[in-house]
């Protein structure tokens, strides 16, 4: 952790950290939506406070009132962004702050600052921005073991080296090579392995050997004790499973790398089995949202967005009742990594003392046949698979999500998939928002805000608006919860009334609800 040091808008903080270039853009976009993806702002939040708190954010009141051009009217369909770009993450406690670029040592750092025109060069932003230059603190790496994975054609997937050697990566093999890999050339892989997380760059090359039946498949990964870092070293994996497939057997570079970053767990053996805090992604009952610092892939958000349409408020509400959540795909399985984060993002809560006995909703990222045991003892959890199995196997998920379906078998939840009519105006609102954002960057060259902490923020002012409601009327004498309140919160009071029973029971909100059923009346 970084020692405490001046807070700033956390706006700034994205902006300046996309604009040093300390991340890679986004594979397969151009180089405008690049550019594009890399701006945004947390408007949803600073139009929902007063014109003096805007202008202290940097946003421009006159974009509120002017007419949106027909441009930025076309909503989704202005800016096109990939989504298959380095995971994004959230600090894992008060005052850790965003790393700076520095120069390239051939590891993961390197890639982000080359990827925008060389170790430490300023990249103006959208209007020519430059940022102002500000020493920050570097958040400690700490990589517990590097190892790869191939696919021998008579034992199947293996670990074929790793260090340190004597670690336990028992399963690594295939949470690191997904099933059905062999049908694509190359993927990235986010994982839980015990208490740890791990990200794996998998590759495909065809070979003419009879040995290897015609295919050569590796993967090449590291584990951290979080996954708030893994993302800075994207490009140096996928620079060495390339090369491991065609030098099978050279390990010095992924060595150096080892003794460059390896890290040591402050107890037990060093091992993922060691009993240590785990930092799961979405509390923010612990640590209030100005402490929190994201760093995350342009458009991962928006994508999320309009791959899901309106069912981003069914997968929101889900979320916020920490059901568990499979989302199965077929490879590639990175781009859907990134939507079992956007999918905890969307419970996120930073009013004191919600939620502390509620389960964490916890990103799993990927899961295979090997992790049954372990999600059968799970009560919450967001988690995505290649394997169609699970599928059958309905008593290790409330909600299931297959490509744009989203289904749940339990009878009592079945009203929550439906849309209401205040589902789509917060999805309208959203939307709203979002072109107006587009607006301000596009006219104004406002590079002061990104469109990921819109999304966020949206979702988080919702949820606070929602509970501080819910302490309200719980601390109030009658304790009733009318329709009016439901509608204050946002919230159908007949379409939401099943989603409002299921909040107030998990959270142990102890409130009436006298909002009459429409089907006994």
């Amino acid at each position: 952790m970084g020692a405490p040091r001046r807070e700033r808008p956390l706006c700034a903080h994205l902006c300046k950290e996309r604009r040093l270039g300390t991340q890679s853009p986004p594979r397969g976009s151009s180089s405008e939506a690049r550019q594009a993806g890399s701006s945004g702002g947390a408007l949803s939040f600073c139009l929902s406070l007063g014109a003096e708190t805007r202008r202290g954010f940097g946003f421009s009141s006159a974009a509120k009132h002017r007419p949106l051009p027909r441009r930025a009217a076309a909503g989704w369909a202005m800016v096109e962004q990939a989504d298959d770009a380095p995971l994004l993450f959230w600090a894992e406690g008060p005052a850790v702050s965003v790393p700076e670029p520095v120069e390239a040592s051939g590891w993961g750092n390197s890639c982000s600052s080359s990827a925008w025109g060389g170790p430490g060069e300023l990249v103006a932003g959208p209007g020519g921005c430059l940022p102002e230059q500000e020493p920050e603190q570097v958040e400690e790496d700490q990589i517990l073991a590097v190892f790869v994975v191939t696919f021998d054609p008579r034992s199947g997937n293996m670990v074929e080296w790793c260090l340190p050697e004597d670690i336990d990566l028992e399963g690594v093999e295939f949470k690191s090579m997904a099933s059905g890999s062999h049908r694509i050339q190359s993927d990235f892989i986010y994982f839980r392995k015990g208490l740890c997380f791990g990200l794996a760059c998998f590759a495909n090359m065809p070979v003419e050997s009879e040995i290897e039946r015609g295919a050569r498949m590796k993967s090449v990964g590291i584990l951290s004790p979080s996954y708030t870092l893994l993302y800075r070293y994207m490009h140096f994996l996928e620079n060495q499973v390339r090369h491991q497939l065609e030098m099978p057997g050279h390990y010095s570079h992924l060595e150096a790398f080892y003794d460059d970053k390896k890290g040591v767990l402050p107890a037990g053996k060093g091992t993922p089995n060691s009993q240590q805090p785990v930092y799961w992604l979405p509390s923010i009952h612990k640590y209030m949202y100005p402490e929190m610092k994201i760093t995350h892939p342009a458009g991962c958000m928006s994508q999320f967005i309009k791959f899901f349409g309106e069912q981003i408020l069914t997968l929101w509400k889900f979320a916020l009742l920490r059901k568990r959540i499979l989302i199965f795909s077929p490879p590639p399985i990175g781009v859907v990594c990134y939507r079992v984060y956007c999918c905890c993002c969307l419970a996120n809560v930073s009013l004191p003392g919600i939620g502390g006995t509620v389960p964490e909703s916890k990103p799993f990222f990927y899961v295979n046949v090997a992790d049954i045991e372990m999600l059968e003892t799970e009560v919450s959890y967001v988690a995505c698979t290649t394997e169609k199995i699970f599928e059958e196997k309905q008593d290790l998920y409330d909600v299931y999500v297959d490509n744009q379906n989203v289904k749940t078998h339990h009878e009592h939840l079945q009203p929550l998939l439906k849309i209401n009519s205040a589902d789509k105006e917060k999805y309208r609102r959203l939307n709203d928002q979002r072109q107006m954002l587009m607006y301000s960057q596009e006219v104004d060259g406002d590079c002061s805000s990104c469109e990921e902490d819109l999304f966020v923020l949206f979702f988080m002012e919702q949820n606070n608006r929602i509970f501080q409601t819910l302490m309200e009327v719980s601390a109030s004498q009658d304790k009733t919860l009318t329709a009016d309140h439901a509608r204050g919160m946002g919230l159908d009071p007949q379409g939401d009334r099943s989603f409002l029973m299921d909040l107030l029971e998990v959270y142990g909100i102890d409130v009436m609800l006298v909002i009459d059923n429409p089907c006994c009346t």
